[in-house]
């Protein structure tokens, strides 16, 4: 390498570049450069002026820095390598220096800012978490190697020395417990990610989850929120070995608060009630908070069934706790149906309930009442209490069709309702359900619908009279085309169907136009 005779004074990178003093970095990043101009102090002014604009014993400096790199040295003769370290000293060049600072080469932080961005005092915060992390990490593995070792003991026995190593008290499982809490929060602090609730949880470090498996090319894969897909994974681990446990039980809780319709949990959470003999009337107090926030799943009530029919077994001989049941259940059903009082589930538990605690009699016959008291066109209700007037085995045939004559009803209880349906017709003549209340308990009580006929003709004036026509209820014209056709007046039956279909349910014309045919079909 041919010396450079003008090498001998000593300029500063700084002189020739005519550069101010330098500002104090404010950013990461800035500072790194400050580094990198630190170690290559000729750089700027190659970037600045280029080689021509370079004082002589800069530019040689420059030229000769490249030598600094692994191996560059060695290429030239002794006595050029001589020569060059002389001049590397003179030149006050730094024998080591750091690589040119890349784009984007510290990341971006959860928010996507550039961490090179940070202030000097932002970095440090977030270095520490980030030390934090992983000296929390590296106790926390540390943990499950030995929670892991521990737990195959009976297959690999242990030495005493493996033991006593081994031992993990129940403070080193809280210990671990909240280290991974403190981990959780770290890393979505620093990276936006959540952290899976199981694996936060050491007694949960056993268990091996099963993702869900979405056939390749799915035209509709579920996006599943990811909570519920990590809690799903552990309830698949967890229902192949047939777990049932306390643990398995508060995890199907947590998927009943994401998913209160996914059938299958609540079909294992029972099998967990069974096998664990889970107080009952625990189970259903839990419960009632699920159905008052989920007024609307069915798989609530099918749940609260089994629960009711594994139950009722072990209290059927004591009359104190069968009273207690039936009492606790009617409240809450009177809760439920305040929020919606015609809520299908509801009624259809409240049949049930009848039947398997035998609550038929005056008491249900009156709150039953009160409902439709409070509102005559709640069909639920009504239905209701036909059911339990007329499926009462104290007096019905079992299994006994709603519009089948039932020869075991009483007259008077016949007569009675009949009486109740009359009276709640006159105060609502246009509501549908007290008239369809009335026509069964007629055709229960195997009387004819011309019984009521001189009732329901007080609703319809003029029949046919299109001028003076006048209709109160097109119910009770309904009523009377059945009355007409069974006493053998069929013009009139005709006449009645004809006119709902005209005027008086036109909505309904062509089920009118319907009933005509069949008129017609039964004439001799």
């Amino acid at each position: 390498m041919p010396k450079n005779k003008g090498a001998g004074g000593r300029a500063k990178p700084a002189e020739s570049a005519k550069q101010e003093p330098p500002k104090k970095p404010q950013t990461i990043k800035e500072l790194e450069w400050q580094w990198y101009y630190d170690t290559n102090p000729h750089q700027k002014a190659y970037e600045q002026l280029g080689l021509d604009g370079m004082t002589p014993a800069d530019r040689q400096a420059y030229l000769n820095q490249e030598y600094l790199k692994p191996g560059l040295a060695k290429t030239l003769s002794n006595k050029a390598q001589k020569e060059l370290w002389k001049q590397l000293n003179e030149a006050n060049v730094p024998l080591r220096n750091l690589p040119r600072p890349r784009d984007n080469q510290w990341g971006r932080d959860k928010n996507g800012r550039d961490i090179g961005d940070y202030t000097v005092e932002e970095y440090k915060a977030y270095n520490a978490k980030a030390n934090r992390l992983l000296s929390l990490s590296e106790k926390s593995w540390d943990f499950k190697r030995k929670h892991a070792r521990a737990r195959d003991a009976d297959r690999f026995p242990l030495s005493d020395t493996e033991q006593q190593y081994l031992a993990l008290t129940e403070e080193d499982i809280e210990v671990e417990r909240a280290r991974r809490k403190e981990m959780a929060q770290l890393k979505q602090e620093l990276y936006g990610t959540k952290s899976d609730p199981y694996a936060l949880d050491p007694d949960w470090d056993d268990v091996v989850p099963i993702p869900q498996e979405e056939t390749e090319g799915a035209l509709a894969a579920i996006a599943y929120p990811d909570e519920y897909a990590e809690a799903m994974s552990y309830l698949r681990a967890v229902m192949a070995v047939k777990e049932y446990s306390p643990r398995c039980l508060k995890l199907t809780e947590r998927i009943i608060s994401l998913n209160p319709a996914h059938y299958t949990v609540w079909i294992y959470r029972f099998s967990i009630i069974e096998a664990l003999n889970i107080s009952i009337p625990d189970e259903i107090e839990w419960l009632n908070d699920i159905a008052l926030t989920y007024i609307k799943n069915y798989q609530i009530w099918n749940h609260r069934n089994h629960l009711i029919d594994h139950y009722y077994p072990t209290i059927v001989t004591s009359p104190v706790d069968l009273a207690a049941l039936a009492d606790s259940e009617k409240k809450f059903l009177d809760e439920m149906l305040e929020l919606d009082t015609k809520n299908y589930h509801v009624w259809s538990y409240r049949q049930y309930l009848v039947r398997k605690l035998g609550l038929w009699g005056e008491a249900e016959l009156k709150s039953v009442e009160a409902l439709i008291d409070d509102d005559v066109r709640n069909n639920s209700a009504w239905s209701h209490r036909f059911f339990v007037v007329f499926s009462d085995p104290s007096y019905s045939s079992p299994d006994s069709h709603a519009t089948e004559y039932d020869p075991k009803i009483p007259a008077d209880i016949i007569d009675r309702e009949i009486e109740y349906s009359k009276a709640k017709i006159l105060l609502a003549p246009q509501n549908q359900s007290p008239w369809n209340y009335l026509k069964g308990v007629l055709y229960k009580g195997g009387r004819k619908m011309g019984t009521v006929r001189e009732f329901a003709e007080q609703f319809v004036k003029n029949l046919g009279l299109e001028e003076m026509e006048r209709v109160h209820s097109s119910h009770a014209l309904d009523l009377l085309a059945d009355a007409y056709k069974e006493a053998g007046e069929k013009d009139l039956a005709r006449t009645a169907l004809k006119r709902l279909g005209e005027k008086w349910d036109r909505i309904r014309r062509g089920y009118w136009e319907y009933r005509i045919t069949l008129l017609d079909a039964s004439q001799p």
